[in-house]
């Protein structure tokens, strides 16, 4: 784990890194929103990510992904920066179907760090953290 150190979260360097290529620049990936406890990244929906064409539900893949780089980035504002890390575990409950046509939001929140692990624990919604469509647990071995 770092030391405190003078870095500044920064928006548009994340979104830089999302875009650049792999699979968040695929699903279209990108900074939402954050606060010092926690960082929210943003998948718009997409007819080619949807598992059922009559409900317009996402897939259970592309929300997988993003849950797990949204609780990811949340590691970094609580380490002091973009350092590397690897999922260890990730378990992810679907509460209900998302909405056909409507973005998908992750909230991650890194609630502990140790030397060597993070955990954390999001949601995902479209239009209120209050209604959840989706809950994950996740920790990362801190390189």
């Amino acid at each position: 784990m770092t030391e405190e150190i003078d870095w500044k979260f920064v928006p548009g360097e994340l979104d830089d890194f999302l875009s650049d290529k792999g699979h968040n620049a695929m699903l279209g990936l990108c900074y939402h929103a954050h606060t010092p406890d926690w960082v929210e990244l943003t998948m718009p929906w997409q007819e080619r990510l949807v598992s059922d064409r009559l409900t317009g539900a996402f897939a259970s893949g592309p929300v997988m992904a993003l849950m797990d780089t949204a609780a990811g980035v949340a590691i970094y504002p609580k380490r002091g920066g973009y350092l590397p890390q690897v999922t260890l575990d990730l378990r992810i409950d679907y509460l209900r179907p998302t909405e056909r046509g409507a973005g998908l939001i992750c909230r991650g929140e890194c609630y502990k760090l140790t030397p060597t692990i993070g955990f954390v624990r999001g949601i995902a919604y479209e239009k209120s953290p209050g209604d959840p469509a989706c809950h994950v647990t996740a920790t990362f071995m801190l390189l």
